[in-house]
């Protein structure tokens, strides 16, 4: 899928209606949706175990906390990108706790175009996630694999008799043999040895 084509999920935490529908005339429904906005952060992490974001934008402060904390979880729980919108005399301070969590942080007052700046900044990270995200996938199904293979290899030398070098042969030339990959044959092995 390119760049054009994904869409992406957005949760506005603000009290602000008029950050709030400037944040939502930035964000066009081909490109992003839903576009949910919550007032707090209790309600927003109700939000959150309710489905996962791609961004989320927190217009600081709020009536129940200033949402740091929520921001650093956002990043490192859920591989979203959050935004933390603070006063400019509050910027230096909240940046200095949340850069190092990967939080992107604007000072307010603030003008549209920076806004829309910093939301291409947002697609810039979210797809590097998202690229992280598959190679770590494909490394853990390929872990899986090995450990699955190294399972029925010792199921083979338990029952067969066979050494580790000959198990291993066995399963590469019975993947080679059936034209399938070593992961079936291991599973066969399993389900017929365990």
């Amino acid at each position: 899928m390119n760049l054009q084509e994904q869409v992406y999920s957005v949760l506005i935490v603000s009290t602000a209606g008029n950050l709030t529908t400037a944040l939502q005339s930035l964000l066009p429904e081909s490109k992003f949706s839903p576009v949910c906005v919550e007032c707090c952060i209790s309600a927003a992490k109700r939000r959150l175990l309710e489905r996962a974001y791609d961004f989320v934008i927190i217009n600081s402060p709020l009536p129940d906390d200033v949402g740091t904390r929520l921001s650093i979880d956002v990043c490192g729980a859920n591989n979203a990108v959050a935004l933390l919108m603070v006063r400019s005399e509050l910027y230096d301070e909240i940046c200095d706790k949340v850069a190092g969590h990967g939080v992107f942080v604007l000072p307010k007052p603030t003008a549209k175009p920076v806004i829309s700046q910093a939301i291409d900044w947002m697609i810039a990270t979210r797809e590097r996630l998202r690229k992280l995200e598959r190679k770590s996938t494909s490394i853990e199904e390929k872990m899986q694999e090995i450990r699955t293979v190294n399972r029925a290899k010792w199921l083979l030398i338990e029952h067969l008799n066979m050494t580790e070098a000959d198990a291993h042969r066995y399963i590469e030339k019975q993947a080679m043999d059936r034209c399938t990959a070593k992961k079936e044959i291991a599973d066969d092995i399993i389900r017929t040895y365990a």
